[in-house]
C-alpha cells in the first residue's frame, strides 16, 4: 500500500479517504492508474484534471459507504473492478450486518490493490474466463452449522462473523492462532485460488516443483485436517513452516506462505512511502538496519525483501509492545520458508511478464 496526495491541494491522503479534509474535494480511487483522484461533478458525471476528457461514475456500493472506487461512465457494469466479483452480500437493511460488510469491503479492496500492483489475473464472473474469481460474504444462519471461511474452485466465502472484532479475537485465542485478521483471511484464501491458476493449471512440471517444496498435495485433505485438530502442529513447526496451520496440509502451507508474502510486499511498500529507515542507535549490527526506499514489487531477489522485512518487524513489534499490545508480526521466517517464498515470488514475476507479453524467466525451484 502507498500514500496518496490530493491532486487539488496536495494534502496527504490514505487509501480509504472519500473526501480531502483540507480542500473538501470528493475523492475516488481509479484502479486503472492506482491513484486516488480529486473530483469535480459535471453534468452528473465525475471528472478530474488528472485525466482530461475522461468521465467517471462511482461503484454502486458507494451508496452504502462500502466503496470509493471509480469506473468509466461508459462501463456497462455498475460495479468497480473489485466489487463486480461479489456474488452474495448480507442483508443491508440490518445495520449491524451492513457495518460488518463495510469492514469486509475495506479488506477486500486492499487485497485487490495488491493484486492489481502485482498484475495478477482477477477475472470476474461473466468475463469468459474459465476460472473466474467470486465472493460470498455470509452471515451465520439462525439454525444449523456456522458459515465457514474457505475457497472452492475460484469461489471464496468469508464468514460475516469475522468482521466482529471480539468474536474474531475469541476464535483466534480458542484456536491457538498467532494472528487472525480480515485482510489475512482474504490473503490466505486468494492463495488457494492462485495455486489453482499458477501451479495446478500450469502442468505436471510445475506441480512437481511445487511439491518438492510444499509437499504432496495429493494427500487426503480431510485426514490431514482431522489429524491437525486432534494433535495440533509439531513442536518444531517453525523450522520449516511460517505458521502452525501451515503444517496441516501442503495446500495450507502454500496459502499461509502466500499470505505472508502479501503481508511483506504490502507493508514494505507502505514503509517505503513513509521513508522509514531502521538504524538502531544501541547496536552497530547490519542485520538490524535497513533502508526501505525501494519498490518491493520490482525486486527480483526475495532475499532483499526478507533482509528489509526482518528489521522492520523487529522495530514495529517493539513499538507495539510499548503500547501494551502483542507483537504485530509474531512469526519467524526460517530458511525453508524463504525458499518457499522465493518460489511464489518467481511465479508471480513470471505471471506478470506473461501478462505484459514478455518472455518469462525460469521460476526458481
Amino acid at each position: 500500500m502507498q500514500l496518496f496526495k490530493c491532486s487539488h491541494c496536495e494534502q496527504v491522503l490514505y487509501f480509504e479517504n472519500t473526501a480531502c479534509l483540507r480542500c473538501g474535494k470528493t475523492l475516488g480511487f481509479l484502479p486503472q492508474t492506482l491513484t486516488l483522484e480529486a473530483l469535480d461533478l459535471d453534468a452528473g458525471e465525475w471528472i478530474t484534471p488528472a485525466r482530461p476528457g475522461a468521465r467517471f461514475k462511482f461503484c454502486r456500493n458507494a451508496t452504502h459507504s462500502a466503496c470509493n472506487w471509480l469506473l468509466p461512465t461508459s462501463d456497462p457494469s455498475g460495479y468497480c473492478l473489485a466489487c463486480r466479483h461479489n456474488r452474495t452480500i448480507p442483508n443491508l437493511a440490518d445495520a449491524e450486518r451492513l457495518a460488518d460488510w463495510q469492514k469486509i469491503e475495506v479488506a477486500k479492496r486492499r487485497l485487490f490493490y495488491t493484486l492489481l500492483r502485482l498484475q495478477l489475473p482477477t477475472p470476474a464472473p461473466g468475463s469468459g474466463d474459465p476460472r473466474p474469481l467470486s465472493f460470498d460474504f455470509l452471515a451465520d444462519p439462525k439454525t444449523g452449522p456456522k458459515v465457514m471461511t474457505g475457497h472452492d474452485n475460484g469461489h471464496i466465502t468469508i464468514a460475516l462473523a469475522e468482521a466482529d472484532d471480539a468474536a474474531r479475537e475469541a476464535t483466534r485465542i480458542a484456536m491457538g492462532e498467532l494472528y487472525r485478521t480480515l485482510l489475512g483471511h482474504f490473503r490466505h484464501e486468494i492463495g488457494h485460488y492462485y495455486w489453482d491458476r499458477l501451479v495446478r493449471d500450469a502442468g505436471e512440471d510445475e506441480l512437481a516443483r511445487c511439491r518438492a517444496l510444499f509437499g504432496d498435495d495429493r494427500r487426503s485433505y480431510s485426514d490431514a485436517l482431522q489429524l491437525y485438530y486432534d494433535h495440533g502442529a509439531p513442536n518444531d513447526w517453525q523450522a520449516a513452516h511460517v505458521s502452525p496451520y501451515a503444517t496441516m496440509h501442503p495446500w495450507e502451507d502454500w496459502a499461509e506462505t502466500w499470505a505472508h508474502y502479501l503481508h511483506i510486499i504490502d507493508t514494505l511498500e507502505m514503509a517505503s512511502a513513509f521513508g522509514i529507515r531502521i538504524a538502531p542507535d544501541v547496536a552497530d549490527d547490519p542485520l538490524m538496519e535497513t533502508d526501505l526506499s525501494f519498490d518491493p514489487h520490482r525486486v527480483a531477489d526475495i532475499q532483499r525483501l526478507v533482509e528489509a522485512w526482518l528489521p522492520l518487524t523487529w522495530a514495529i513489534n517493539s513499538l507495539n509492545r510499548t503500547m501494551g499490545h502483542p507483537d504485530i508480526y509474531p512469526f519467524v521466517i526460517a530458511p525453508p520458508v524463504v525458499e518457499k517464498m522465493a518460489y511464489i515470488h518467481g511465479l508471480i514475476r513470471r505471471a506478470r511478464r506473461s501478462a505484459a507479453g514478455r518472455p518469462a524467466p525460469p521460476v526458481a525451484s
